[in-house]
């Protein structure tokens, strides 16, 4: 952020310092055009410089659901049944 700011309160220094009359035909357009120039190049070069807001991606798992619905066979006497039973780790 500080060098954002450094680099905003450069080109207002520089975009001062260059300052021409209003009448265009006696300053023409090369020195405001370079100050455009320069003042672009140091933005541009803070901005690309400073560093993310963010932390990079990260993969967070998910916890498995304490209790789960589990489908299990069993014998009844006569035959295999399925019944679904609530299973929890």
């Amino acid at each position: 952020m500080k060098k954002t700011l450094m680099a905003f309160a450069a080109v207002a220094a520089l975009a001062l310092a260059t300052a021409s009359p209003a009448n265009a035909w006696r300053g023409g357009w090369g020195p405001g055009l370079a100050a455009g120039l320069i003042g672009g190049a140091i933005v541009g070069g803070a901005i690309a410089s400073s560093r993310p807001a963010y932390g990079g991606p990260v993969y967070v798992e998910e916890a498995p659901p304490p209790c789960r619905m589990v489908r299990e066979r069993y014998w009844d006497g006569y035959g295999w049944r399925f019944r679904r039973v609530e299973y929890c780790n």
